[in-house]
């Protein structure tokens, strides 16, 4: 009997939140010690650090938005599409002609107005997210390719504020890193320290009891998706700057990465629970594992099959300890 608590207590622990933490954390150190054996001139050096957080930072704005949608109870395919029609709107020549203010101001508009399209269809016509959000994907990366005529649009020389968040270094940091940091701050300010974050919670745990208790689901899950698609625009931002384009093949398969670190964080499918850590902890673990692919040479059709399995022992790990919990 003893030792049947002792095992179920060790369970608990193990799939608590300070255990799944402490579970991604030993993996990036488990990859990060792979990486340094099997490149040690290449994987542990600084250049490759900026690029693997650099990387991060560009889908990592869409996780936090991502995790937001999720722990309410949705999901939300369309951000790598929506992120690339905001690239590509940003940098027209007609948008650029006004200066890099105009552009940020039009990445933010852009994708805030898509993310609020898909809370209409969701929370108003009541449309399955899966579905409202997918339609979603296929025009914004539809229109996309119209605005751009299908071709990669460059920023203009007087543009190059922009370009300067991926070029100027702080500690030895670019400045996309520090814009990334700013936006998981505060999106873990707004998740766990403000109403709207207990609301979301609520929404996603149980919508009739959430109603009930006077939220308007409706209104919450709106802004639910319009927060990420504000994500999304400050994502164009960021690949606007590393790439100095605008392009509508821009985040072609972030939607995966974003659901993938989501879930390996331990944010429930289902909605009503997860962490903003845990999301960010599961992305530095698929980027890295697409660094290491990437620096040995690795076929991009494996790092897909790899993600793909990663997914699914997640989504299986998932239930095993909401089995266990129960």
């Amino acid at each position: 009997m003893d030792e049947t608590a002792r095992f179920g207590r060790a369970t608990a622990l193990a799939w608590s939140t300070g255990g799944r933490h402490a579970g991604l954390a030993v993996a990036l150190l488990l990859l990060a010690i792979v990486g340094t054996v099997t490149r040690p001139g290449t994987f542990a050096t600084t250049d490759n650090l900026v690029s693997v957080l650099g990387l991060a930072a560009t889908i990592g704005v869409i996780t936090v938005g991502m995790t937001f949608v999720i722990v309410g109870g949705g999901i939300d395919l369309s951000v790598g599409a929506v992120m690339a029609l905001a690239s590509v709107w940003a940098t027209t020549l007609a948008t650029q002609a006004y200066g890099p203010a105009v552009m940020v101001l039009c990445a933010l508009l852009v994708g805030t107005g898509a993310g609020l399209l898909n809370g209409l269809l969701v929370a108003y016509g009541r449309m399955v997210p899966f579905i409202a959000t997918l339609a979603m994907l296929v025009a914004a990366r539809g229109l996309a390719q119209r605005l751009s005529d299908r071709r990669t649009q460059l920023l203009r020389p007087e543009n190059g504020a922009i370009e300067s968040l991926a070029t100027t270094r702080v500690l030895g940091l670019p400045l996309l890193v520090y814009l990334f940091a700013a936006v998981a701050v505060a999106g873990w300010l707004l998740l766990n320290r403000t109403t709207f974050g207990r609301r979301t919670f609520a929404v996603g745990g149980n919508p009739e009891a959430a109603r009930l208790a006077g939220i308007d689901v409706r209104r919450h899950t709106l802004l639910l998706y319009a927060l990420s698609g504000l994500c999304c625009g400050i994502a164009a931002i960021i690949i606007m700057a590393r790439t100095t384009t605008g392009s509508s093949t821009h985040g072609d398969l972030y939607e995966l990465d974003a659901i993938a670190a989501v879930i390996i964080g331990g944010t429930l499918l289902t909605g009503g629970r997860g962490t903003l850590v845990g999301s960010l902890l599961g992305l530095l673990v698929f980027t890295v594992i697409t660094d290491l692919f990437i620096l040995n040479g690795l076929d991009t059709s494996d790092q897909l099959i790899a993600k793909g399995a990663i997914i699914i022992a997640a989504v299986l790990l998932q239930r095993r300890g909401l089995a266990a919990r129960t």
